[in-house]
């Protein structure tokens, strides 16, 4: 749950680095309660749909920088989000870099986010 609190805490820093686990718990979350607003929109009252639509609005800017962020563990640039817009192969190429495992040593977006604190990273 706090990987969920932290993105939020988070919220617009397209700075630094995210490690694999704090991105795959984040999606986890949203997809679960995704779905069960959706589920409660169709099956109890037509509110929920409202709810589920701002729930989608409010999860864009996290989202994007929490993406940001994965893709810097990896040693890209942010900017390589955009390649999700590429029709059929985008998508599928952001899914595959949001799976690599981070570097493991520092690199120009920041330290290792897995590394203990104090050890030096070069």
């Amino acid at each position: 749950m706090h990987y969920y609190l932290d993105a939020f805490k988070k919220y617009a820093q397209f700075s630094g680095r995210a490690r694999r686990a704090e991105y795959w718990m984040f999606q986890l979350f949203n997809i679960i309660a995704m779905l069960i607003l959706f589920v409660l929109a169709v099956a109890v009252t037509k509110v929920f749909f409202v709810l589920y639509g701002l729930y989608a609005l409010a999860l864009i800017v996290p989202s994007l920088a929490l993406t940001w962020r994965r893709l810097h563990d990896t040693g890209r640039s942010g900017g390589w989000f955009f390649i999700s817009f590429v029709p059929f192969i985008g998508g599928i190429w952001l899914f595959v870099l949001t799976l690599l495992e981070g570097d493991r040593q520092g690199n120009m977006y920041g330290p290792n986010p897995k590394a203990p604190a104090g050890v030096p990273q070069y």
